[in-house]
């Protein structure tokens, strides 16, 4: 004979279906878009929805969004795959929907990653669209600017989903252990440290810390009718080691301030400890790759020029595979960091120009750099003397480009390191030529 458990029957879905929000008001995350007053909030709640993309990472609410949309405004929901459907497919819903519409029934087609589509599929949603058969509603993972046609993509306002924050996540999973269609019917004890861990571990999708959570309640160890969740199931259950790491906090930063420094300091060794430290405490590789990329031109530079490239890259890659096998190209740009010359000039240059125009807001453009496009500016002097630099045979000029009061300043002092020496040279050779025709 089989025992039965606390469990049996009483969850047929998974818990991240069966705790989706009904309405916005049950809607965690998305404040700059669903806080009291705020545009997407006032769209739904007047009724006033049109065509959309949301442009978000996984778990953030996509779907669940369009369903709340759907429910509000009583049009017919249709759920569309771009990983199952086609043509045929599409052209069949057109038609029920261009049906609905003679009748007065609004359909609202959400069509999940709709950056799956070609451009074939895409034209087929148009002429819909324009004639307000359907009210489209596409989700997307990938920036729609380059994977939306551009004629669709017009007709379409974008709204721009934000991961969920660690607190957003932590409300969820309390919710899920209180709410009667969670596990608000079984007692169960589990630490705020390990919420904080799932939360952690999620790295702000919802779906994913909903599924890490039930995973670990289900695994629990059931004794006088309650269920105890301790730190060893929930790190079984995320398949790693709660390493010492909080994703918001102060350890956050120390860890990539020791990651920064230990590349600027040319220690390779240690900067991919620091990045195996954050990347195995459950870390956005996105977020490291962001940061690879601004030391290429804070510490790196024209120093070495590839650098940057190096840094895009890894971040692209990053963005396409994701992790674990995005950990090889993070550490080809941390070890590419380490060891390329440095030089801080282009930081330096930049935060000294900014102090002066911050200080110097009315500088006024010289005449002579001025746009003239119309003839009263052209009567004004705008323009008047430019000289263009191709017609010379040196490609210089002593033309006057910064304000009378600037005259003279020098923001970028290039170094010596890598090739920024031979930039320097440059750089010598262009001001001895303008000071020996006459630039100020």
């Amino acid at each position: 004979m089989v025992q039965g458990t606390m469990f049996d029957g009483s969850m047929s879905e998974p818990l991240a279906a069966r705790l989706r929000p009904r309405d916005l008001d049950e809607f965690v995350g998305q404040k700059h878009l669903l806080g009291e007053g705020k545009i997407l909030r006032r769209l739904i709640e007047g009724d006033n929805i049109g065509s959309m993309i949301f442009w978000g990472p996984p778990g953030v609410g996509k779907t669940t969004l369009a369903r709340i949309i759907a429910h509000r405004t009583k049009a017919r929901f249709v759920d569309f795959s771009a990983v199952t459907s086609g043509i045929k497919e599409i052209k069949q819903v057109m038609e029920d929907a261009e049906k609905g519409r003679r009748f007065g029934e609004k359909t609202i087609l959400f069509v999940d990653e709709i950056h799956r589509f070609n451009k074939a599929q895409q034209d087929a949603f148009l002429p819909y669209v324009e004639k307000g058969s359907i009210i489209l509603i596409g989700a997307t993972t990938e920036n729609p600017s380059f994977e939306v046609n551009g004629a669709l993509l017009s007709r379409c306002k974008v709204f721009v989903l934000q991961a969920l924050s660690e607190e957003d996540i932590m409300q969820l999973l309390r919710s899920a252990i209180s709410d009667p269609r969670g596990f608000g019917d079984i007692k169960t004890d589990i630490s705020e440290e390990c919420l904080k861990m799932i939360a952690v571990f999620a790295n702000g999708d919802a779906r994913n810390a909903l599924s890490t959570l039930e995973m670990a309640v289900l695994n629990g160890e059931e004794e006088g009718g309650v269920v105890h969740v301790t730190r060893e199931i929930v790190e079984s259950c995320t398949s790693r080691k709660s390493l010492l790491y909080d994703k918001t906090g102060e350890e956050h930063y120390n860890l990539i301030s020791a990651l920064h420094k230990s590349m600027r300091n040319s220690d390779p060794d240690a900067a991919v400890y620091w990045l195996a430290r954050m990347l195995e405490a459950g870390e956005d590789p996105l977020y490291i790759a962001r940061r690879v990329t601004r030391f290429a031109s804070e510490d790196v530079g024209l120093a070495d020029p590839k650098a940057l490239e190096i840094a895009v890259a890894a971040y692209q890659a990053c963005h396409f595979i994701g992790m674990p096998e995005c950990s090889v190209h993070l550490t080809q740009a941390v070890v590419y960091m380490s060891v390329a010359p440095k030089s801080n000039a282009l930081y330096t240059a930049y935060e000294s120009a900014k102090k002066d125009a911050l200080e110097m807001l009315s500088e006024p453009v010289p005449a002579v750099i001025r746009n003239a496009p119309t003839k009263l500016m052209k009567e004004l002097g705008y323009g008047k003397g430019y000289q263009y630099a191709h017609d010379s045979k040196e490609k210089l000029t002593n033309m006057q480009c910064l304000p009378d009061n600037l005259l003279g300043k020098t923001y970028y002092r290039p170094t010596s390191e890598g090739a920024e020496a031979r930039i320097k040279q440059r750089l010598e050779d262009i001001k001895r030529w303008k000071r020996e025709h006459g630039a100020e």
